[in-house]
């Protein structure tokens, strides 16, 4: 049996609809029309696809890496909806061997468990990384790629792990190559490198960095290191942290001005919520200060902020176009990530899984059918 909401605009991905009813049949969109609401439909001022966070850290009560279980996924997903992220990939960084293969046996089981879940998978940020630009990464557990352990990732991580950040100059050319022939999206980032090693990562396959601006070389006119191989290569996609802490508002509007329809948002968020004002976990530590988590040595531990927050920032601080903004946090991602097929369009074969949003952005509702 089929159902029906009607939506005075609807943020399709690529365009702008207005007065749009959608028929949805077990959980996929079958048709959309323009029509005339008549008050037997459920309205909604603004809907777009649902938004995919792809890099947040821990829910309003668990750490991914800390805790790495199905419970906590559970709590990253359901506290994500209830800021409006209607898709997520649970990241967790640089540990031991162990609670990674424990990370992706946990995701693969709550997917399982729970089919049609806004739970794609998992980023895996580590921990295969440059010392120099570890940021609140623990040192103890950043390493060099071995053969034996990028096999044994590879192989448990298979259809789970659908991002992994690198620092790209830790790896030997065949160990790169494995990775990116594995199928898993591979992304620069945490990375010290120079603007000609950037540029051979891409140029081996690599489109993707980790938080543009925040733990990798920076541009300098002499020196263009990361941001500016990101910034020169137009086919590399650049996630960023629009809270203005992570970096300024007029960097983000430098970044979307250069980078155009290859930015995207996340949020990463340490925890959603700012209900957790203190997290240790072995030698990482973070304190919730004025809106921002810090460690004791100074770094920033993660982003307090929600995707939708993220949206509401590029649009109201940076003067991103509402368009454009939701599309950074919905069809962007789902191409950065190969999952554009699946997700990130209100189109016919799609799921109905949308993000609800009133005028002022103030609210944001996960409407899944």
């Amino acid at each position: 049996m089929s159902e029906q909401v009607f939506t005075k605009t609807l943020f399709t991905g690529n365009e702008v609809l207005k007065n749009q009813l959608i028929t949805i049949e077990k959980g996929t969109i079958i048709q959309l029309e323009n029509a005339v609401p008549d008050g037997r439909v459920k309205m909604y001022f603004n809907l777009s696809a649902g938004l995919f966070d792809s890099h947040v850290n821990g829910g309003e009560r668990h750490h991914f890496t800390q805790k790495a279980d199905e419970e906590t996924i559970d709590d990253i997903y359901q506290s994500s909806v209830h800021t409006g992220a209607a898709y997520v990939l649970p990241t967790l960084i640089t540990s031991s061997t162990e609670n990674i293969l424990k990370g992706i046996e946990a995701t693969r089981n709550y997917i399982a468990k729970n089919p049609g879940t806004g739970v794609l998978g998992m980023h895996l940020e580590g921990p295969f990384l440059n010392p120099a630009k570890r940021g609140a990464h623990l040192k103890e557990f950043v390493r060099k790629p071995s053969d034996a352990e990028l096999t044994e990732i590879i192989d448990h991580g298979k259809g789970i792990i659908k991002l992994i950040t690198i620092a790209p100059e830790m790896f030997r050319e065949d160990q790169l190559l494995m990775l990116l022939e594995s199928g898993i999206t591979v992304s620069a980032g945490h990375s010290n490198a120079t603007y000609e090693e950037a540029q051979a990562a891409f140029g081996h396959g690599i489109n993707l960095v980790t938080h543009l601006y925040n733990a990798m070389s920076a541009f300098q006119h002499r020196e263009p290191g990361l941001v500016g191989a990101t910034f020169d290569n137009p086919y590399v996609y650049a996630p960023i942290i629009i809270d203005g802490i992570h970096c300024d508002y007029g960097a983000a509007s430098v970044a979307y001005k250069i980078k155009k329809d290859r930015l995207f948002l996340i949020s990463d968020a340490l925890f959603l919520g700012e209900k957790v004002t203190e997290f240790k976990w072995g030698g990482f530590d973070a304190s919730l200060k004025n809106g921002r988590y810090t460690n004791s040595e100074g770094n920033l531990a993660g982003a307090t902020i929600s995707l939708a927050d993220a949206v509401r920032n590029a649009v109201k601080k940076v003067g991103i176009p509402l368009q454009e903004a939701i599309e950074m946090a919905t069809l962007r991602p789902a191409k950065a990530l190969n999952m554009a097929d699946k997700i990130g369009k209100v189109a016919v074969g799609y799921p109905a899984a949308f993000t609800s949003f009133d005028d002022d952005l103030g609210r944001f509702e996960v409407v899944r059918f």
